[in-house]
């Protein structure tokens, strides 16, 4: 009668097996690596050539080795109580929180090979020999093609997907297939619950009245919440390609009702969704039909002499343009400029530069550049791709693997409600900073009539960056004090693009840094800078009323003899949708 062998025999033998598989494995390497002109652990010298298919040998013969060691840990953990094998995550990956995907070796088996594979084609990228911007343009397609083919994106390989299946008697999987024909008829992800909101019911609820339109653009002014506001008024410019509302989402959680309950005088621009009527209009229509004329109505209405005037995004891209047509114009209408999360130099402009280059700009020129629209939707698509596990795939998987109904989240819906452009306008803009980056180059563009030299607009600026803005990066932010204003305030934000800029004071989360020290390096004056816990709204207030004329009696009504109440704010522009 044989005895059955100990647990510690059993690991012994396997660990020899294994050892073995090894030894023979590593002689094949060898031999492959000598053929290929691949030496060991050798590092070759600068002067070496390039061998394509060396690298390629060496990467394999890397990949092998690793997939090996994943085997051998599976097979110990499966047969002889050995421990989990070990491809990290990415800090902040969510797709394999689920308990199966760490305690059942099948689940983490499929997840541990992806991660390898993923690894060794990051790594096939990083050490291609082509340069800077086409490493980076292949990095982000690399990253779209790893992203969609996570295990975790299809039904049969998700241990969620098939835990919710059972447990409905597939009512999940029904459901998410209404929820994939519905959103194939809307030609868009739903990522919200979008019944649970309604513009001017619980999103932009601020009370105002729109007392001038054209066809571009409604000027929205604010009812004062003080018995008294700031003699200098403020002229908000909100970006173009999204609703306005971002900056008044609700009672709480809104820069506009903040401004207001501060004793601000507030005007707001809201843009119009292109519609084929005016898919004709330039950059030029968008300045001149934009802020310039907003600034003429606000200094009427008002009486005032300059106003204060603020731009977030693309916002602060036309404001910077529109204040440098006022100043070649030799027109002194602004007190202040501050830019929120704002690009006047576009040598990195991050990974959304990487989707425009020479061939896109022009195939869209010739499709649309000399009318027609750019649709919503696939500007949202394309912001989405820079994030895609987080914006795309988690609300495939939601909605339509498991066919869960999404959350109602103010920020997505937001995000969710795209704005569509006029061809011209677009094309000049995607030219002019991603391709060729001519607004910073002063008498580079002519706008307006007139020659653009942004170092020409003269007065107080403030600007505010985040520190993990994916789509304006801090430190091109940062550079915009070198290119228009004076006397410079910069002030740095913790979180993203959104989330760094809509923060409330109230709710005392996030922090941001300050340093008085404007030097020319970015990350010197980071290592520099204070950081204060809460809102950076307190510091901007602040700031504008140093720079304000003091103060006036809150108007009693909107408007004046010549621009009265169009109706109610919102406004109808803010509720036309373009998906």
């Amino acid at each position: 009668m044989t005895n059955t062998p100990s647990p510690t025999d059993a690991t012994t033998y396997l660990e020899n097996l294994v050892r073995a598989g090894q030894d023979a494995t590593k002689q094949f390497n060898d031999a492959l690596a000598l053929a290929m002109g691949v030496h060991g652990e050798e590092k070759p010298s600068s002067a070496s050539p390039f061998f394509p298919v060396a690298l390629i040998a060496d990467l394999q013969r890397e990949y092998f080795k690793q997939l090996w060691r994943l085997w051998n840990s599976m097979f110990l953990q499966m047969f002889a109580g050995g421990a989990h094998s070990s491809v990290a995550l990415a800090q902040g990956d969510k797709r394999f929180k689920d308990a199966s995907w760490r305690e059942q070796p099948y689940y983490d088996l499929l997840k541990q090979s992806y991660l390898l594979g993923s690894r060794q084609l990051h790594e096939f990228v990083d050490r291609a020999q082509v340069d800077d911007k086409t490493k980076l343009q292949l990095r982000f397609y690399a990253r779209q093609f790893i992203d969609a083919m996570s295990p975790s994106n299809f039904p049969a390989t998700n241990p969620e997907v098939i835990r919710k299946a059972i447990e409905t008697r597939s009512v999940s999987l029904t459901d998410g297939m209404k929820n994939l024909i519905d959103d194939l008829h809307k030609g868009r992800i739903t990522r919200v619950d979008e019944s649970a909101f309604e513009v001017g019911r619980n999103l932009a609820t601020t009370p105002g009245s729109v007392i001038f339109e054209n066809e571009l653009i409604q000027l929205i002014q604010y009812a004062p919440h003080t018995n008294e506001v700031q003699q200098t008024p403020l002229l908000v410019v909100p970006p173009c390609i999204n609703k306005y509302y971002l900056l008044d989402l609700g009672t709480g959680n809104s820069l506009v009702e903040y401004a207001v309950a501060q004793g601000h005088h507030v005007f707001l621009i809201s843009w119009r969704s292109a519609i084929p009527e005016i898919g004709h209009l330039t950059w030029d229509d968008y300045l001149e039909m934009g802020p310039l004329k907003a600034i003429d109505v606000v200094l009427e209405i008002t009486g005032a002499e300059r106003i204060h005037a603020l731009g977030f995004c693309v916002g602060g891209t036309i404001l910077s343009c529109a204040a440098a047509v006022l100043a070649a114009r030799q027109q002194d209408k602004l007190a202040t400029l501050t830019l929120l999360t704002t690009m006047l130099d576009f040598s990195d402009t991050g990974e959304i530069g990487l989707l425009i280059d020479q061939g896109s700009v022009a195939l869209r020129e010739a499709a649309i550049g000399e009318g027609g629209i750019l649709p919503g939707k696939e500007l949202a698509f394309t912001f989405g791709t820079l994030r895609a596990n987080d914006l795309i795939w988690r609300y495939v998987v939601d909605s339509y693997l498991k066919g869960a109904t999404p959350d109602a989240f103010d920020l997505l819906y937001w995000d969710s409600d795209s704005v569509s452009l006029p061809g011209p306008m677009y094309c000049w803009y995607t030219r002019n900073t991603y391709l060729e980056n001519n607004i910073k180059e002063r008498g580079k563009t002519t706008q307006c009539g007139v020659p653009v030299d942004l170092s020409k607009v003269k007065v107080p600026l403030y600007v505010l960056a985040s520190r993990e803005d994916h789509i304006v990066p801090w430190k091109s932010a940062y550079g915009s004090k070198d290119l228009i204003g004076i006397d410079a305030r910069f002030v740095l934000a913790a979180s993203g693009h959104v989330a760094g800029v809509i923060n409330p004071p109230a709710r005392n989360k996030r922090s941001h840094w300050l340093n008085n020290e404007l030097v020319s390096d970015p990350n010197s004056w980071l290592e520099k800078a204070e950081e204060r816990s809460g809102s950076w709204w307190p510091d901007w207030d602040a700031w504008m009323k140093r720079h304000s004329s003091g103060i006036r009696p809150a108007p009693t009504q909107p408007g004046n003899a010549q621009y009265q109440t169009i109706e109610p704010a919102p406004g109808r522009y803010v509720k036309q949708k373009s998906n």
